[in-house]
């Protein structure tokens, strides 16, 4: 095993795999948690594994049992490809590229592409998971109800996108990018215009504003059904936690609801021509009752969610995304055993940093649903902007129903009371950093 992040010298042709021989796996890693421990994944698997990490990705990483673990500043592709090829040099075309991040999906797929990988993801269906306008117009053609959207271009101009979009308001968004990051919404053609000059307009998608009610469905589709699902509701938006509001999100109970839900994400699914893979699909329901696609991900859910499903499912999510993409077959097993309600909550760093936790207060002994807190204690300063990992308390939920969850989410927003105050001279507003998951 190499832990390095210089390449050995001797790059030569890719050797041909031979039949029988032992799957070798090249993961891109940058989770250094218990969701990157993709030796408890593969559950005795016989394989090669050659991990390409980051730093702070290295601690849940095998590095016993690997065969090979290059540690790289860049998981970009253009940083990762000519150290892939080497590594295809020297050990065999991989059997399988896989990327566990939003952010390295696509490069995983780009790097089977090069490589010839025949397994993973193929490049066509993670650009449909990818692009947003690619993911509505597969979804939208299956006769499902989608935002009505228009890519832009260098041409673009804000009196134009919004007629064809039917007029006030809209959302300006990224093609590509996750969570909120990058997404505005405008309610005037002289805002679209200020947004669209400060962007590349060839990177961004503007769609229709859809009032509603925002939930997402989470799971692992195995052979094109449902080998696990879960339906949940937020409480706020991730547009909301980017402008420094709390995020949550509380399971719906077995019901009709819940149903329509998963009937429609399956079919939605089925559109975008998924087989084998985890998902994260956000759907919104209109005032009227009509289900609204607003986006997918080819992965598990962010924030809290993969916590709160092992713990009240026993499934973890991201073994099964990593199984799943490989051509593993899945770990766990519906025991027919009723869950729980559930439901997290997190609270996002102050705009102004650093800045410093003046009080706090803990639930967990007040709201009998709270069985998890992470919290800051007082007193401490936080430097360095945060994420839907960090920031300044995590709550998990466990309840008999979805309503006693969500009034107990309510009630911690109410008792919280989280109070910083800047400190002086220590800079202005920051950004928040992009979600992990």
């Amino acid at each position: 095993m190499t832990v390095g992040t210089t390449p050995p010298d001797n790059v030569g042709t890719t050797p041909p795999h031979t039949i029988g021989s032992t799957p070798l796996y090249v993961v891109l890693n940058r989770s250094g948690d218990e969701f990157g421990e993709y030796h408890r994944f593969l559950d005795g698997t016989p394989c090669r594994t050659v991990y390409l990490t980051t730093p702070g990705g290295l601690p849940a990483l095998d590095q016993d049992g690997a065969t090979e673990i290059r540690v790289l500043d860049s998981l970009a592709h253009e940083d990762v490809l000519p150290v892939v090829r080497e590594i295809a040099g020297r050990h065999g075309t991989p059997d399988a590229v896989f990327g566990q991040s939003e952010y390295d999906i696509l490069t995983a797929a780009r790097l089977s592409a090069d490589l010839g990988v025949t397994g993973g993801y193929g490049l066509d269906l993670v650009r449909r998971f990818k692009d947003k306008p690619a993911m509505k117009r597969a979804v939208g053609d299956a006769g499902l109800r989608v935002p009505r959207f228009c890519p832009l271009d260098d041409g673009s101009r804000a009196e134009a996108v919004a007629e064809a979009l039917g007029g006030l308001p809209l959302v300006l968004k990224p093609r590509a990018s996750a969570g909120s990051e990058g997404v505005t919404i405008v309610r005037s053609t002289a805002e679209l215009e200020l947004a669209l000059s400060g962007v590349d307009p060839t990177a961004y998608e503007c769609e229709e504003y859809v009032e509603g009610d925002i939930f997402h469905v989470d799971g692992v589709y195995r052979s094109g059904s449902f080998h696990f699902v879960s339906a949940s509701q937020y409480v706020n938006t991730c547009l909301d936690y980017a402008h420094g509001r709390p995020l949550g999100s509380v399971l719906l109970d077995e019901g009709p609801e819940r149903a329509e839900l998963t009937t429609f994400a399956g079919s939605c699914l089925k559109a975008l021509g998924l087989r084998d893979g985890a998902f994260h699909l956000e759907v919104i329901r209109r005032p009227g009752g009509e289900l609204v696609f607003l986006e997918v991900g080819l992965r598990p859910g962010g924030a809290q969610v993969p916590f709160l499903h092992v713990d009240l499912y026993g499934i973890d999510l991201f073994a099964e995304a990593f199984r799943a993409a490989i051509g593993l077959p899945p770990l766990w097993r519906d025991t027919g055993a009723p869950a729980s309600g559930g439901g997290w909550l997190i609270y996002p760093t102050p705009g102004q940093l650093p800045s410093r936790v003046t009080h706090r207060a803990s639930l967990r002994d007040v709201v009998p649903e709270v069985y998890h807190e992470e919290l800051p204690p007082v007193g401490h300063v936080m430097t360095g902007p945060g994420s839907y990992d960090v920031g300044t308390g995590i709550f998990r939920f466990r309840g008999e129903t979805a309503d006693g969850v969500r009034r107990a989410v309510r009630t911690v927003m109410e008792g919280y009371g989280l109070r910083t105050e800047p400190i002086e001279g220590g800079g202005g507003q920051l950004p928040s950093e992009q979600p992990h998951g």
